[in-house]
């Protein structure tokens, strides 16, 4: 698996997130896999709401797949063996998504990657959390957006 760089932020606020989601959509191809990547806590999460503009938005942790209009939410944490994910059937759920937004899915990549219509390109986007500085403490993260070559 090949990653390579196409944007990074630094010093994200929960507040700019939505030029974030805005410049993430022009960058990447259509239709388009992106693993959500991050520690517990790291604004996984936060961001989808953002991206799918819906406070209500929740992580499928239990249902592991919540469709939004034109894209697919999924939370593999609780994914425990990969061969669970051929159950999911996700090419049946993808059909006229334009996104699949994947929390916790890069360790199985590979198997996404061959359940995955040829159509998508891949991607991460990598949330790390900054240290939280001044007064009012506020925490800041950096996204770095990479395109991913799986064969």
């Amino acid at each position: 698996m090949d990653k390579s760089v196409k944007r990074e932020w630094k010093k994200v606020f929960e507040s700019d997130l939505s030029y974030i989601v805005y410049e993430l959509k022009e960058l990447v191809k259509n239709p388009a896999l992106v693993f959500i990547e991050g520690e517990v806590g790291a604004g996984k999460t936060t961001f989808i709401k953002s991206f799918i503009d819906d406070e209500l938005v929740q992580s499928p942790s239990y249902s592991i797949l919540m469709e939004h209009k034109n894209i697919l939410h999924a939370d593999f944490y609780r994914i425990e063996d990969r061969d669970e994910i051929t159950a999911l059937e996700l090419a049946q759920h993808l059909e006229n998504k334009e996104y699949f937004l994947a929390e916790w899915g890069l360790k199985y990549a590979e198997r996404i990657y061959r359940e995955t219509p040829e159509s998508y390109s891949f991607y991460t986007l990598d949330i790390l959390i900054r240290d939280a500085v001044g007064e009012n403490s506020s925490v800041s993260r950096d996204f770095t957006l990479s395109e991913l070559k799986l064969d």
